[in-house]
């Protein structure tokens, strides 16, 4: 409980946009966001992020990218 006053986290979505091809579970559009995420210490920041993310836009499901 007390850990959970000390450290926090903050999610902000950045942007939304399409990105190129199809989900392989429905065939629907497919959408890039981009999250920035700061964890903080006592209001004080220790660490910022930013990652994409890529999710159906039919059936939202969270898709991951293999290279």
């Amino acid at each position: 409980m007390c850990l959970e006053l000390v450290y926090h986290e903050e999610k902000t979505e950045l942007g939304r946009q399409q990105a190129p091809g199809v989900c392989p579970y429905c065939g629907g559009k497919v959408s890039a966001v981009d999250i920035e995420t700061k964890w903080l210490f006592c209001f004080l920041p220790l660490c910022f992020k930013v990652k994409r993310k890529y999710s159906c836009s039919s059936c939202d499901r969270q898709l991951v990218l293999y290279y």
